[in-house]
Order: C-alpha cells, then structure tokens, then sequence
C-alpha cells in the first residue's frame, strides 16, 4: 500500500469520529489530527485523506486552517488527495460542506492528483463550493442530519478511494 495518511482538524469531535471510522477502514493509514502536526513531517506520504468541517459562513475549521497553510508549502505535485467534509445541509444549505470546497480550491493550483469525488444525488442543499462539474470534490458527512447515512457512505467512498488508488 502507498504511504498515507489521515489528517483532520476537529473542534467538536465528529471529523475526528470520521476519520477514526475512516482508519478503521484503511488501518495501515496514519491518522493524525491537524494540530499536532507539521507539513515537513508529512513529505513521506504519497496519499493524503484530508477531513474538514465547514465553521462560520464557509470557513475550514480552525486547527485545519491553520495547518493548510503550513502544508502548502510541500510540493503536492505527484501526491494524490481524497477530501472529506462534514456540513450541515438542512440548517446551512447554502454553505454545505463549503470547507471541504475550500480545501479543495486551496489545493489544486499545486497539482495533485484528485481521487474519491462523490455524486451529489442523494443530498438536499441550495449551494456548495465543493460541488463542481455535477460532482462533489469528496466525501461531504451530514453528522447533524443523517447520521445513519454515514457508515455505508464511508465503506463505499473508502472502497472507491482504494480502487482509484488501485489497492
């Protein structure tokens, strides 16, 4: 298996509940939560599963905003991302999952390689900007409103993420 690694930036607990869920999937992977670590001590990794949540209008959460920026600073240019975000579709349904847009808008210009974009059929939102092209640019989690969604959501995602890495 490629070297990854599970990093999210979590304020109440359900991205870190989500990435736990995600490495009991993928227990070879790190899991490492975002304030704990540096971008240079992350140079050995070839696959980077990255979780957010959407905070304020749109915003990524705090520790995660705060280590994007230091892990810009990598050369990402023959790394491969998979995105996941947690928003809440029914009280925020013109920002849903807007953090994991935003990560993803952050990220591209330094050319990695995108894998695990989601359909967006089965949600109800107004507006994302982590919907692009009929797709989402990752797995977005409703913990608030669908919880029960998110254990199949995550074995599919999961199994479609190693199948794109060709796992």
């Amino acid at each position: 298996m490629k070297k990854t690694a599970i990093i999210y930036g979590s304020s109440v607990g359900n991205t870190r509940f989500v990435a736990e869920k995600i490495h009991k999937a993928i227990p070879e992977a790190a899991l490492i939560s975002a304030e704990s670590i540096k971008a240079k001590d992350l140079e050995g990794f070839d696959v980077y599963i990255l979780g957010t949540s959407t905070w304020g209008v749109g915003q990524l959460q705090d520790d995660f905003e705060t280590f994007v920026e230091d892990f810009l600073t990598l050369d990402l240019s023959q790394k491969t991302i998979a995105l996941f975000g947690l928003g809440d579709q029914q009280t925020y349904p013109d920002t849903f999952c807007d953090g994991m847009g935003k990560l993803y808008e952050l990220l591209a210009p330094k050319g990695p390689r995108f894998v695990g974009q989601w359909p967006g059929d089965d949600y109800d939102f107004s507006e994302s900007r982590a919907f692009k092209d009929g797709m989402f640019v990752g797995l977005p989690l409703d913990e608030d409103n669908e919880p029960d969604l998110t254990d199949g959501r995550i074995s599919e995602w999961v199994s479609q993420v190693m199948n794109e890495l060709k796992l």
